[in-house]
This record gives structure tokens, C-alpha cells and sequence, in this order.
């Protein structure tokens, strides 16, 4: 019989934690990361239907080595340690790590040994990618070896009674082709999951959710950017409780040309949806007068988003609840978890901690490619759907330094010729995101015979699937080429334009 449940990943700090859970949420079974250090009583209370032990850099034999609750062990559900995670299953059940004589990184050629449901339908030769120094040299008691290499032994090993299973190579990453079938195996075959987590369930389970949290007079107020995030947020929301929603858009001076006109006319005329335009742009601008550091940057503009809303919120009644397109890459990246504190998110880091109001952030679970199939779901246009993605502090981290009404001119300038010429070359919808960026710096440049010294402008454009990384898109040169042209002779502050190469990692999508 087919069980609806979650999967709980324990991230132990690996680097392809985030990538585990879009493979998991792929074969349509809802899962959640949480830290290793999570308490026995948090993760109880989470009423896992099963557990992942996600990778990590670290040697479980080291000391201050990340471990989580022995106990987690006695939760009665299936458990599936991976790298890292299946090193530390071994050492806490009674096995043996230990450094291993020869280390293996990258494609490996791998053996099955045994009969298991964890590899059924495995070929009996198969290729996985492999990323440890350590090795388990002796399983628990009660496991048996399913699986080895050349180099390792025990490459992959189970304990059927308890549903116990561990992986000593990655199969969430595409280097492992039969990595999705021994995934999906885990959960339909081990965990009995009924794979029926979709879109359409996520929005009824969602609404009910919603229409619980504020009280039957409440009004719910949301701030709507325009942007995919916030769009899709506010449909939800005003699926789950109608006009109980009111959509507040702040203009605070940093948006893309035409933009305001562009959201009022989609969500007030065309989407019947409750909204109040607010032109707050020189408060904001007059707040980040002198201001050059990005986190700084972030924090002023989420804090007073949070008081222009509260402000506008006072005039509506009785309202104790902001609507947040918070996403999951924004959770992870602004600390969550165990990851470093990469930037904070304008919808995770920049909020006031005396805010008065109450989150609803219906998104925080989902990545950028989900919410996108949300919206479809939802019946919002495509035009909005397939939006690149807009930083909530919009352009005041696209100008590197000092962010001045002149600059942001000059940006918004730019980036509209950037995003016009991308459409007109059919490249927009093969792109994830791509912007201009007004870098802190001026050169030496000839325009009509004279010299001058003016802005450059940068091109960032790339291709991702969640955000969590990306890779530089290439633009043909003849694009570029228009581009280039159009920008040093329709902006008169601009003489030079380059293109930004860079991957995420190292690189981050946006400059600040």
C-alpha cells in the first residue's frame, strides 16, 4: 500500500544537499532539509515518513565532526545515508571508518554484489560519481554488502529489516545515469511513498493552510513587487482568502523602466486583484544617500519596505499579516540550515525584528522552477510566469556604491535595452535571468572626437534551473554586438559595455 509522507533531509553541510531535495520533490514526494543538529523533538514533531543523510566534507572519525541524534535511529522509518551520511549510519550502528588507502572523485565503475531493493533494476555494472576520502571498511551489524568498486569494498550497503540503507557515491547528481532509478526505489519501493505530491495538491493543502492563519475580519496585506515570486504568492493567497487580500506596491525608485505601469495594469485590471500603488521612491533614495556597503544596502531598503507597508496597512483596519514570496534558495542562502550566511534575502534578512506584523510566506518551501508550475497552476499569465527573477531591493544592488538618482537612470536605461534586444533575438525564455549591472568604476572613452569619462555597464546573463547555480549564458556576438552599440549611443553616460563570465559558484547571480 502506497503511503502519502515526507522525506526530512539532515543537511551535514555537503555541497549537494539542495540538489538531493529537487531529486526527491522530482519523483513527486514532498521533502524538507533541516540541520544535522536538529533536536529529537523538532524532527519528531516534523512526523518524517523518512530520512536522507546528505553528504559533507568532514570525517566522521574527526573531532567536532557533525553528528546528529543517535536517537533518530529509533524514529521506526526508513533511513538512506549518502557519502558522508552513510559513513556516519555505519559508525553510529556499530561499523568501522576509516581513511581510505586510495581516495576516488569523479566517475567510478561500480559493481552490484547483492540483490536489493535499494538497486533493483540496476544494471549489474553501472557508473557513479564518487566524492570521499574515508571509506567504511566494516559495516554495522545486520548489513550487507550490495554494492562495491575497485577501490571500495563497500560502496553501497543494507539492513532490509530496519529499511536502513547507505551510499557511498551521489546519485542525485546526473553523473550517476541510474542515480533517479535508485532514488525512486528508496521511496516508492522501501518507503512505500505514493508519489502524489503536485502542484494542484500543494495549492489545495496550501489555501486550507492559509485561510487558518488570520481571523475571520483580518485583513492580509502583500507586497507585490511584480515580480514572478510575489505574483505567484499573491494568487495563492487570494485563491485561499479573496479580496481579504490587499496587494500593496511600493515604488521605491529602484524598479526597470515602465515597471509600475507594467504591475499596476496586470494585477488591478487584468487579474481583478485589490491593489494600492505607493510612490515612496524619495524616501528610499534619501535613506541610501552615502550608503556603499550591499548588506547595509539590503538591510535599510527591507526595513523600510516593512514601514511603508505597516503604514499603509494602518489606514486598511484590521490587518496583522504581510504576504512574502520568500523561496527556498532564499531560506538556505540567507543561513538557514547549516549553510553559511551567503547574503541576506530583502524577504529573509532585511526585516525589522520589531515588525508588527505576522509572515505568511506560502513559497518558503519551493525552488524557482516550482513556483513557476504553481503560477501555471494558478492560471496567472505567462508574461509573468516566465519573468526573470528581480532582487527584492530591485536596482539598489545592481549599482555597485553609492546608489544616486543619475545612476539609476542610467541603469534603467540600459537594462531596458539589454532585455529588448534579448527578446528580440528569441533568446529571453532560454535565459534564466539576465540584467545590467552599473559597476562602481568610470573610464576613458572618445565620443564625437572628445574624450570623456563615463560609465561602463555590465552584462550578467545565465542559465540555472533553481538558483541555486548557474553558468554564463552565451549570447551570440551578433546580439552582443547590438547591444554594445545601442548602449554607448542612445545613454550619453555610458562609453563602455562588458560581459560577465562568471559561474555560481564562485560568482553569486547578482553582484551584491
Amino acid at each position: 500500500m502506497k503511503t502519502t509522507a515526507k522525506v526530512i533531509i539532515l543537511d551535514f553541510g555537503g555541497q549537494y544537499t539542495q540538489l538531493i531535495a529537487r531529486r526527491v520533490r522530482e519523483l513527486k514526494v514532498y521533502c524538507e532539509i533541516m540541520p544535522y543538529n536538529v533536536s529529537y523533538a523538532e524532527l519528531r514533531a516534523a512526523a518524517p515518513g523518512a530520512l536522507i543523510l546528505s553528504g559533507a566534507s568532514a570525517s566522521v572519525y574527526a573531532q567536532g565532526a557533525p553528528r546528529c541524534d543517535i536517537r533518530f535511529y529509533e524514529l521506526a522509518v526508513p533511513v538512506l545515508g549518502i557519502c558522508y551520511g552513510m559513513q556516519l549510519m555505519a559508525a553510529d550502528l556499530g561499523g568501522i571508518v576509516q581513511e581510505g588507502l586510495y581516495q576516488e572523485y569523479g566517475k567510478t565503475n561500480l559493481y552490484v554484489r547483492e540483490n536489493s531493493e535499494l538497486l533493483a533494476g540496476v544494471d549489474e555494472q553501472f557508473t557513479a560519481w564518487m566524492s570521499h576520502g574515508d571509506q567504511v571498511v566494516a559495516a554495522p551489524p545486520g548489513f550487507t554488502v550490495i554494492a562495491g568498486s575497485d577501490n571500495t569494498a563497500i560502496a553501497a550497503m543494507a539492513e532490509p529489516k530496519r529499511k536502513f540503507f547507505g551510499l557511498q557515491f551521489h546519485p542525485e547528481v546526473i553523473h550517476t545515469p541510474q542515480g533517479k532509478l535508485i532514488l525512486s526505489n528508496f521511496l516508492s519501493r522501501i518507503c512505500s511513498f505514493s508519489g502524489d505530491w503536485t502542484m494542484e495538491n500543494f495549492v489545495e493543502s496550501s489555501a486550507a493552510v492559509i485561510r487558518g492563519m488570520p481571523g475571520p475580519t483580518e485583513k492580509v496585506v502583500c507586497g507585490l513587487s511584480g515580480g514572478v515570486d510575489s505574483a505567484v504568492a499573491a494568487a495563492l493567497v487570494h485563491r485561499a482568502i479573496g479580496d481579504r487580500l490587499v496587494c500593496i506596491f511600493v515604488d521605491h525608485g529602484l524598479l526597470r523602466k515602465g515597471e509600475k505601469d507594467a504591475v499596476i495594469d496586470a494585477f488591478r485590471r487584468n487579474l481583478n486583484m485589490n491593489l494600492i500603488a505607493v510612490d515612496a521612491g524619495g524616501e528610499f533614495l534619501n535613506l541610501l544617500r552615502g550608503v556603499v556597503d550591499p548588506e547595509e544596502k539590503r538591510k535599510i531598503i527591507g526595513n523600510h519596505f516593512i514601514r511603508v507597508f505597516e503604514r499603509e496597512a494602518e489606514k486598511l483596519g484590521e490587518v496583522s499579516y504581510l504576504v512574502q514570496g520568500t523561496l527556498y534558495p532564499d531560506v538556505i542562502e540567507s543561513g538557514t540550515a547549516v549553510a553559511a550566511v551567503i547574503k541576506s534575502h530583502h524577504n529573509v534578512g532585511g526585516l525589522p525584528e520589531d515588525m508588527a506584523l505576522k509572515l505568511i510566506e506560502p513559497l518558503k518551501y519551493l525552488f524557482k522552477d516550482e513556483v513557476r508550475q504553481l503560477g501555471l497552476e494558478l492560471g496567472l499569465p505567462e508574461e509573468i510566469i516566465w519573468r526573470h527573477p528581480f532582487p527584492g531591493p530591485g536596482l539598489a544592488v545592481r549599482v555597485l556604491g553609492e546608489v544616486t538618482p543619475e545612476k539609476v537612470a542610467v541603469l534603467q536605461e540600459a537594462d531596458a535595452i539589454i532585455i529588448e534586444e534579448i527578446k528580440a533575438a528569441g533568446l529571453y525564455r532560454e535565459i534564466w535571468q539576465a540584467f545590467a549591472v552599473l559597476p562602481d568604476v568610470r573610464s576613458v572613452g572618445v565620443k564625437g572626437d572628445r574624450r570623456n569619462y563615463a560609465h561602463t555597464i555590465v552584462l550578467r546573463a545565465v542559465t540555472s534551473h533553481d538558483g541555486m547555480t548557474a553558468d554564463w549564458y552565451p549570447i551570440p556576438y551578433a546580439v552582443l554586438g547590438r547591444i554594445s552599440s545601442r548602449l554607448v549611443n542612445e545613454i550619453p553616460q555610458v562609453n563602455r559595455f562588458v560581459y560577465d563570465l562568471t559561474s555560481k559558484p564562485p560568482a553569486t547571480i547578482e553582484w551584491e
